[in-house]
């Protein structure tokens, strides 16, 4: 790739555009065309409900006034082991889940009869698989990741296609640091056209592979391109490295969701922090591509805009959440976005053909480390508009009053001895406090669209943590690249300021559910999400959010919202005019992944992945029940 510096680049982009922030830049070529809408909602094809990732049913045979008849219209048992976090699809007729044994099985979506169980062995992607099909619909597979090759097997029948396997392994570069095992993801990747688009998984260590997004063909498995989140020498944002090295930077990795607008052929690319999470000494600079939304053409892997939300991560403030796609209307224009929520509780939005913001963002100074080795950024981006949607601060007046008193003294405590300057406290050697912390925010599944009233809902948690580094050890052996033998890395242990009853340390609500309307990204409304099982033994009935809420919302045309709960093992319908909850069902375990909406033999059902214990482990719940998909339906007329 021709090396185009970044003055260019921005110069360019003035000829055309409005000015965009610094760190928001457009290639050229990126296209202006207005897309057609909607997209088609009816169906389940795809993880999310379709490529698109709207987590929105256009049906509405289940509506506000019958919602609270629903009830069990039957069970799928998952088997034994992990809780099952998988998006089922429904296509043709059958239903793909994923059992525990890493099996898929084909189902009768109608009544959950087993049609097949595939002869696939090893591990899946656990939240979700692809379906892909020729034109005349001769060849119909399901193409996943499976035990880091890439394989499908035949739709109807769950026998592998001969001859398609892939090691995602073999397209990684040279030099790059080693890869003995397989690399899987539970990220599922998507299907545009007859490609396949997957990001690989990221090693957890300062030195690893390169986590590039990759494209192959699904007739036959040969490499189409592949994009580059660390640059290589030479190509665009090769400048925000170090120049020794390149190929041993690890991170970067689109380890959770991606979204493809069909019609503009373009992939939005979420990504994630470089390594190490806490201490970037070893990585001096901005570090495009880690901590962006990325927009690339589906067909080629060419850049065609970029915005990187936090500069020189040191958070773990990733973007886990796959972005959205809609078309709004702002000062009478008609605008398609793609919105990115992201782990610091921002939500960004851009024109989806340029990356120009919507609202702008605004980079601010932010407080410095004192780490020895460490280069802060200087500044962060910070939007403008819509309003958050957590808190980012934690004070002694936050501190849970539930706690037993032992521990609120001690949280008390560390308060006063840590570093505490807002969102963006770095790390240090001291302690410092970060919220909503690198397990708070948002996360996978966690934000669903409706595209026909232009609202955006996000759920989201608050987990306030320490973040102390420990000095480098005299005996250690990991040097960080490019520095001297005798720099070696900082450490930090988790800290995620609980107490012995697994409460955390903020005061409720503990988690959210928020409402946008975006076409004035205004927050319409914003409640508690859920309630905790141990405060509800201690006769606190009221919601106060659950401390895990994983669950995925899914909104349909008829204006409700479903959305589950693991921490109080709840399955919940809401009105999305207000958030009031219409109808609800209580699980014997948890649920931790996105329901799945769809139509068979001229009903709609609700199918949702049940099991594990949602914290209950810690919390003194029931031993939580087996493992299996719960599908919800209207009784029969």
């Amino acid at each position: 790739m021709r090396h185009v510096t970044q003055a260019a680049l921005l110069a360019a982009s003035a000829l055309v555009l409005p000015a965009l922030p610094a760190h928001a830049q457009q290639a050229p070529g990126a296209s202006t065309e207005l897309p057609r809408e909607p997209f088609d909602y009816r169906g389940w094809d795809a993880y999310l409900g379709g490529a698109e990732s709207a987590q929105y049913s256009a049906l509405e045979q289940i509506d506000k006034g019958n919602v609270n008849q629903l009830a069990v219209a039957w069970e799928y048992p998952a088997g034994d082991g992990a809780a099952p976090q998988f998006n089922p699809l429904v296509v043709h007729g059958t239903m793909y889940v994923l059992r525990a044994d890493g099996r898929l099985a084909a189902l009768d979506p109608a009544t959950g009869r087993e049609l097949w169980i595939s002869e696939a062995t090893g591990r899946i992607s656990t939240r979700g698989i692809n379906y892909w099909q020729s034109a005349d619909g001769s060849d119909r597979r399901l193409v996943f990741l499976n035990e880091g090759l890439l394989r499908a097997i035949d739709a109807r029948t769950g026998k592998y296609v001969p001859g398609f396997s892939v090691d995602i392994r073999e397209a990684l570069p040279d030099g790059h640091a080693p890869t003995p095992r397989p690399l899987m993801t539970s990220n599922p990747g998507r299907v545009f056209e007859d490609t396949f688009i997957v990001s690989l998984p990221a090693g957890g260590g300062y030195a690893s592979h390169p986590a590039d997004i990759q494209a192959y063909d699904i007739r036959t498995g040969a490499l189409k391109w592949v994009f580059n989140v660390v640059p290589r020498l030479g190509q665009f944002g090769s400048d925000t490295w170090p120049e020794k090295d390149r190929e041993l930077f690890g991170g970067v990795h689109n380890w959770s969701e991606l979204t493809v607008d069909s019609e503009l052929g373009i992939v939005f690319v979420p990504t994630g922090t470089a390594r190490g999470d806490f201490y970037g000494g070893n990585r001096p600079g901005d570090n495009l591509f880690a901590n962006s939304i990325v927009a690339l053409d589906a067909r080629t892997g060419k850049r065609l805009w970029h915005f990187q939300t936090v500069h020189h991560d040191l958070w773990d403030f990733d973007l886990p959440n796959a972005p959205k796609l809609m078309t709004i209307t702002k000062d009478g224009k008609r605008i398609p976005v793609v919105i990115v929520a992201a782990k610091h509780g921002f939500v960004f939005v851009f024109d989806r053909r340029t990356g120009e913001p919507v609202w702008p963002i605004e980079e601010r100074p932010v407080p410095q480390s004192d780490v020895p080795g460490e280069d802060t950024s200087p500044t962060q981006p910070f939007p403008t508009w819509p309003q958050p949607f957590v808190r980012m601060e934690f004070t002694e007046a936050d501190i849970n009053p539930h706690l037993p008193p032992e521990d609120q003294a001690r949280i008390r405590q560390i308060l006063r001895e840590s570093r505490n300057e807002g969102l963006f406290t770095p790390p240090s050697l001291r302690g410092s406090i970060s919220v909503p912390g690198h397990n708070g925010g948002v996360n996978w599944g966690n934000s669903a669209v409706d595209p026909a009233r232009q609202r955006f809902f996000v759920v989201s948690r608050e987990t306030p943590v320490l973040i102390k580094l420990t000095p480098p050890n005299a005996n250690a052996t990991t040097v960080i690249p490019n520095r001297g033998p005798d720099d070696l890395a900082y450490g930090s242990p988790y800290d995620f300021l609980r107490s012995a009853n697994g409460m955390v340390a903020i005061k409720p609500p503990f988690s959210f559910l928020t409402a946008y309307d975006m076409n004035t990204g205004e927050i319409l409304w914003r409640i508690p999400n859920g309630t905790s099982w141990v405060l509800r033994e201690r006769g606190v009935t009221e919601d106060v959010g659950s401390q895990a809420p994983r669950g995925g919302p899914v909104t349909t045309k008829s204006g409700l919202l479903f959305v589950g709960t693991a921490g109080d093992r709840m399955f919940r319908a809401r009105d999305q005019d207000t958030g009031a909850v219409l109808w609800e069902h209580q699980l014997d375990a948890a649920t931790e992944g996105v329901p799945a909406v769809y139509e068979a033999g001229g009903r709609q059902f609700v199918t949702i992945p049940v099991g594990g214990e949602g914290l209950h482990n810690q919390l003194g719940a029931p031993k939580a029940g087996p493992n299996r998909y719960v599908t919800f339906a209207l009784p029969r007329r």
